[in-house]
């Protein structure tokens, strides 16, 4: 029986990434399960399809943290304490629109990864499509990576090309990148907990 990892996904929104991830995971050679799915926001129409799925889910609003003093630190503090309690042993980021902080990222060091719509470095941040588009690239892509504190710089670990088109929109090249995402991502995943497991042996 294949030894599985612990793992968490965390969304903002509809989780299509998620879905591929959860999909792979009931694979019964796949190395990773599926113990919590967390949202920041109450919008997160991903919660519900995980709920669908037997998952456990759990809402951390981060809009309830906006007026204490260290907001950002009191929401990570209270997504600590639920990672900790679902025993969660490596975090799948899949369109959290959120930056973690440094304080985050030391208490899992290579043990967050994260998909970003662009083959890093070129076009970080949230409008890599768009800024791809407005550069007249004629390629981009998908890249996954561990996060480190500095906003998509953290390790490369497997990247995919997807062309421009002269006729590719921002929609047409979102869909035509996303699809590519589906299938690395699972991948990743696999990869880094096969690593994370033969060093636990």
């Amino acid at each position: 029986m294949t030894k599985k990892l612990n793992i968490a996904i965390l969304i903002s929104g509809t989780g299509s990434n998620m879905q591929a991830l959860v999909k792979a995971c009931k694979l019964p050679d796949f190395p990773a399960n599926v113990v919590v799915v967390i949202a920041n926001k109450s919008t997160a129409t991903g919660l519900t399809w995980a709920k669908e799925q037997g998952l456990n889910t759990v809402l951390i609003d981060s809009t309830k943290f906006a007026l204490q003093k260290n907001s950002r630190l009191a929401f990570e503090q209270e997504l600590q304490n639920v990672l900790q309690n679902f025993k969660v042993e490596l975090i799948c980021l899949a369109g959290f629109m959120r930056l973690l902080t440094g304080w985050f990222i030391e208490q899992w060091p290579q043990k967050i990864i994260n998909i970003h719509p662009s083959l890093l470095p070129n076009f970080k941040g949230a409008n890599a499509v768009f800024d791809a588009l407005q550069a007249k690239a004629s390629q981009t892509g998908c890249t996954t990576h561990f996060v480190v504190e500095e906003m998509d710089a953290g390790p490369i670990i497997l990247q995919q090309s997807v062309p421009i088109d002269k006729n590719d929109n921002l929609e047409s090249l979102k869909a035509k990148i996303l699809q590519q995402e589906h299938q690395i991502y699972p991948e990743t995943l696999k990869i880094v907990c096969n690593q994370i497991l033969a060093n636990i042996k």
